[in-house]
Parts: C-alpha cells; sequence; structure tokens
C-alpha cells in the first residue's frame, strides 16, 4: 500500500512538471530515481552480507554520488538533513552535470558487458532528467527514501505496482502495433511452455521484458543449489528492444525483479538476416508479442526468405529460425495470421518445420483499448505438424478496462491442454484435412448453435417491439445531443485554461481571441438552458464553430514538443548543447510570459524554429 501511494503522489509532482506531460514521462523520471535508491538498497545488503561472512564489499557506486550521499543525507536521528541537503537549482545542475555522467561512464570502465556496473551505464547513457525543477525533484526523492528494498515481500509489492505502472506506459504509449501483453496470460503462456533450467529463454520484441520477468519468476522455483541460481542469473534470459524507453523500461524491469545483470540490448531484431543465423545463436524457448502493422525500410524486408511487409510475420520467420530443433515457443498473434491469404506461405513453413501442437483463440478485450482479436500459437520445431488443438476461450463476460482477463479465466485451458481434450470450447483439427492455403482459421465444430423456435408472427411483433425502444432511444439522444456539443466546447476549454501552449505559447492576439471564444461558451452555456426546439441547431452550428476555432489555436503548437522528443537522442553531443541552451532560454522567457504576452510569445516561438532547423539538419 505504501508503494502505491508514494507512485501516486510522484506522478501528482510530475504533473506540475514542465518537461513531463503522459504516463511514459512519469515511469521513466520516476524508474531512474527508483533505480537508484533501489541499487543503493542492493549495495548496503551486500555489504552486510560480506561483513557477516567476513569479507569485505567495494561497492559499485562510490563516494559522494552514493544515494545515501548525494540525495538523502541523514541526521544522527536517521531523518534526512534538511540543512546540508541539496534542492533547487543546485540538485538540478548536479544530476544533469555531474550524477548522470558519473554513471554514464560505468559502460567504459565496467569489467564487461555482463556485469551491473555496465547495465547501469547502459541505462543513464540512454536517459535524460526531465525534471527541470530542483524542488520538484527534492519533494520526489524526499518520498522514494522513504522506500526500502530489504525484504521480499517489500521486492515484490514494489515489482507488483511497477508492472502496473508499465501497464498504464503500455496504454498511453501504443502506436505501430504495440500492445501490452496482460500478466495473467504470460503466466498462462509461460506455464504451456515450461521452460526448465538451463534452457536459453529469448524475446526479440521484449518491449518492458514482460515475458522475460515472468518467466524468471516461474524457472527460480526450479532452483537447486549455486549452479543453478548463477545459470538462470547468467545464461538464461535474453531479449532485445529497438526503442529507447522500453528497453530502459525492461532492464530495470529484470533487475527489479531479481536479475542481477539482465541480457538485454537495444537494436532492432529485424535487421539480422536470417542466413546469418548461427546454431549457437539459437534458443530453446521463445516467448514473444512481436509488434504487428509496423513499417520496416526495404533492405530490412530483403533479411527475410517470404517477402512480406507485415512486421509480425517477419517476426514469425525470425522465431522458427532461431529456435533450436526440439525448441518450443509461445507466440501472441493478431488473428488474421490463421487465414489472410499473404500469410498462406508462412503458415505452410510454420507447419512442415514445427509441430504447431495448440492455438488458443483469444476473445476481444484481452489488450485494453483495443480492437483487435488474437490467437496464441504453441509450437515446437523438428518435426511437422500432424493435428492441432484449439481452444476457444469463452470468460462468459465482455472483457475491459474494468473486467479485465484472470487467470482463473484460462484455467479451464490451462487444464484441458495438457490432454488435448475436446469440449464445448476446445477440439481437434487434422492437418491433412487443411486446403492449399493452410487456412487454420478458428471454426468450433463443437459449439451449439440455438434454434429458434418462435412463430413469424412472434418474430415480427419482437421486431416492431424492438424499433419502437430503438426510435425512443434515437430520440432521447437527440434531445441531448445538442447539450453535449456545448459542453465539450466547455470540456475543452476547462482541460487546457491551465494548458503550457495558452499561457505560453499564443500570441497576445491569440490568446485574447481564445479568451473571447471562452466567454462566448459561457454565454452558449446559459442560453441552452432556456432555448426552444426551434433555436436547437442555430446553436449546434455556433457551438460547432467555436469547438473548431479553439482547437486550431491549440493544435497549431502541438507538433513541436513531439519533434523535438522524438530526436534528442539522435543528436550529437555538440548539437545537444544547443539544444539544451535554447531550452535555457524559452524557459526563463516563460517566467516572464504572463507580464508581456506578445514579445515574449513571439521570442519562444522564434527559438523552437533554431530548435526545429536543428533537427531537421541531424535527419539530412
Amino acid at each position: 500500500m505504501q508503494y502505491e501511494q508514494t507512485f501516486n503522489a510522484i506522478d501528482n509532482i510530475l504533473r506540475n512538471e514542465a518537461g513531463c506531460s503522459t504516463e511514459l514521462d512519469y515511469l521513466e523520471q520516476t524508474s531512474w530515481l527508483l533505480f537508484l535508491k533501489y541499487l543503493d538498497d542492493l549495495e548496503n545488503e551486500r555489504d552486510m552480507k560480506a561483513m557477516l561472512s567476513g569479507k569485505q564489499y567495494k561497492p559499485i557506486i562510490t563516494g559522494y554520488m552514493r544515494w545515501s550521499q548525494w540525495a538523502a543525507p541523514k541526521t544522527k536521528e536517521g531523518k534526512i538533513d534538511d540543512v546540508n541537503v541539496m534542492t533547487g537549482p543546485d540538485l538540478a545542475k548536479f544530476v544533469d552535470e555531474k550524477l548522470f555522467p558519473y554513471l554514464r561512464d560505468f559502460q567504459k570502465t565496467a569489467s564487461s558487458a555482463n556485469t551491473l556496473e555496465y547495465k547501469i551505464g547502459e541505462i543513464f547513457a540512454e536517459l535524460r532528467n526531465k525534471i527541470t525543477s530542483g524542488y520538484n525533484l527534492r519533494e520526489i526523492i524526499n518520498k522514494i527514501d522513504e522506500l526500502h528494498f530489504q525484504s521480499a515481500e517489500d521486492k515484490h509489492e514494489m515489482t507488483v505496482l511497477y508492472e502496473s505502472k508499465i501497464a498504464k506506459m503500455g496504454n498511453a504509449g501504443r502506436n505501430g502495433g504495440e500492445y501490452y501483453t496482460p500478466r495473467p496470460l504470460i503466466r498462462i503462456i509461460v506455464k504451456v511452455v515450461d521452460p526448465q533450467i538451463g534452457e536459453t529463454v529469448y524475446d526479440p520484441a521484449c518491449g518492458s521484458a514482460g515475458f522475460l520477468c515472468e518467466a524468471f519468476n516461474y524457472m527460480k522455483e526450479k532452483v537447486h543449489g549455486t549452479q543453478d541460481s548463477k545459470t538462470l542469473q547468467e545464461d538464461t534470459f535474453y531479449g532485445v528492444e529497438k526503442k529507447p524507453l522500453p528497453y530502459i523500461i525492461a532492464t530495470m524491469n529484470m533487475i527489479f525483479h531479481g536479475v542481477a545483470a539482465p541480457n538485454i540490448i537495444r537494436g532492432n531484431t529485424l535487421a539480422i538476416n536470417l542466413s546469418q543465423i548461427q546454431e549457437s545463436d539459437r534458443k530453446k524457448v521463445i516467448l514473444a508479442n512481436p509488434p504487428f502493422g509496423g513499417s520496416e525500410r526495404g533492405e530490412v524486408k530483403q533479411n527475410f526468405d517470404i517477402n512480406t511487409s507485415e512486421t509480425a510475420y517477419m517476426f514469425m520467420q525470425h522465431f522458427i529460425k532461431m529456435l533450436k530443433t526440439g525448441g518450443r515457443a509461445g507466440i501472441v498473434i493478431k488473428n488474421t495470421f490463421l487465414s489472410n491469404g499473404d500469410a498462406s506461405a508462412l503458415r505452410k513453413l510454420l507447419l512442415e518445420q514445427c509441430n504447431l501442437h495448440t492455438i488458443l483463440d483469444l476473445p476481444s478485450g484481452v489488450f485494453q483499448g483495443a480492437d483487435v482479436k488474437t490467437v496464441v500459437l504453441f509450437f515446437e520445431k523438428g518435426k511437422k505438424t500432424e493435428k492441432i488443438w484449439y481452444y476457444q476461450l469463452n470468460p462468459g463476460r465482455n472483457l475491459g478496462k474494468t473486467n479485465a482477463l484472470n487467470e482463473e479465466d484460462l484455467a479451464d485451458f490451462l487444464r484441458l491442454q495438457k490432454t488435448k481434450a475436446d469440449s464445448e470450447n476446445s477440439w481437434i483439427v487434422d492437418c491433412r484435412d487443411l486446403g492449399e492455403d493452410c487456412d487454420l482459421s478458428v471454426k468450433n465444430p463443437n459449439k451449439v448453435e440455438e434454434k429458434d423456435e418462435r412463430t413469424p408472427q412472434e418474430v415480427f411483433e419482437n421486431l416492431n417491439n424492438l424499433q419502437s425502444k430503438a426510435d425512443d432511444i434515437l430520440e432521447a439522444l437527440q434531445e441531448e445531443f445538442w447539450k453535449d456539443d456545448i459542453d465539450d466546447v466547455f470540456g475543452f476549454a476547462d482541460e487546457n485554461s491551465d494548458d503550457y501552449i495558452v499561457n505560453h505559447r499564443l500570441t497576445k492576439e491569440e490568446k485574447r481571441e481564445y479568451d473571447e471564444l471562452v466567454k462566448q461558451a459561457d454565454e452558449l452555456r446559459e442560453m441552452k438552458k432556456s432555448a426552444s426546439s426551434d433555436e436547437r441547431d442555430s446553436l449546434k452550428r455556433k457551438v460547432s464553430k467555436l469547438y473548431e476555432r479553439m482547437e486550431d489555436l491549440i493544435n497549431k503548437y502541438k507538433d513541436d514538443d513531439e519533434y523535438v522528443e522524438a530526436d534528442y537522442e539522435a543528436l550529437s553531443e555538440d548539437n545537444k548543447q544547443k539544444i539544451d541552451a535554447l531550452d535555457e532560454e524559452i524557459e526563463a522567457l516563460e517566467k516572464k510570459s504572463s507580464e508581456f504576452r506578445k514579445p515574449i510569445a513571439d521570442q519562444i516561438n522564434a527559438l523552437l524554429k533554431k530548435k526545429e532547423i536543428i533537427y531537421k539538419e541531424n535527419r539530412k
């Protein structure tokens, strides 16, 4: 409970931070601070163990760079030393100019890439501190310092809450067919595939490392002795992630779960040519939910034997090639793979080279906020498919945000899968009955069709009743529609009344126009209370024009920050310094903008234009 309250409090602080605007920002900035506190507790724990065994422990982070020194120096009473502790501009400057460079250097000084030191360097090479206010940073540090990670219960609670924040990140940052995979589904997939100590587990599109973390939780229960533990830590889990933020989160997530130096690399799996994969590269277990519908360059597409522009189908070819003989896989994929004509050659390849023994058909709503249907493919490489056991999941309710998938929903599947038994929801298909295109569509032969035994007259009367109810509902909706339109304007105005763009980016003339639109909206709100039916159409037209103009004013400036965030890490160090200098000028101007609206807004926009030029030149 303490962790949940702390995370919520930190999110509230970050909402007031100019550099953080989304759940992705909140998670990223919370993560690096949480990570440093976790490391400090970990080093204290290791030091204590060494002392008890008569040995000396050499800490990774030393001197003033330790959390207990720069972030949370304590008084004799064990409380934060408010007199000597850094805060405000001094704290922000220390983090940006001393702490981050120190941590990044671990990449250069670590003895090997398979060490925690190297991973620390990798993480902070990808990160940038976005908490520009040293006062906000101090407040967050004080809250994180209250958390402790010594006991198994503490660590478990923290990882559960951290996973919930990752879920929010996944749902906030969806693009390119990427979706947060529900942990109950991952746990069931891991149980079916059943990875063993000594087997390698691979996720080439690992996202936040959900599959790898759950596989670790599952396999650590099978550990017997120090050699098993060493194997699990060092030679078991391998992941690849293309994008910087998920890569950072994946690495931290595995460390939080107990893997000291995760074998996760940042890169594009699809850039690997299938012909270059050697036997030594192959893995025993693959668990993944590859992105679908994305785009890749032409040279990437040439890496695959079966030509396709669908990223999920490229990943499927990679999975088949990367599996060792006898290796097993559990793959989440869009259900169109089962029947689409452009996947027929890939289905044929899968059936010929692997035993696709199980297909789990999932209902809509498994992936929150996404109207997408998926299936899970379970297969073993080394022998062709003869029979496929299907299971069609029917949880008996509509899945969604308030009705999420849980492990109980999948209990019947897990029980029946062991024997591939027939039931109302499961059946077996003989591959000899498949056509030339190897269509694997889900067609449940055991589902009992309900017969409608009503007479034609009863059907007709029922239709009339339904039509009458529909007319009543439609009339009620029309009655409310014009009111909702006006409320939409107020909702838009309310949401943006304290918006950064309204306060700092609009010129004096634009701000005056925006305020006038809000005033007109106030007048319309009063008018709607007494408007007659004849006046509704006129009101709706006025409301629509207000709404469109307000959106135009705000959207004029919205793309600028997205452009900045997307390209910053690709800049040279020299250009990064230029961007940082421009950001400092902008921040100084923002503080004055409430007094001198017109000239300040023009200067801010001019500085942003300079930033855009730097980014465009870098892209060339």
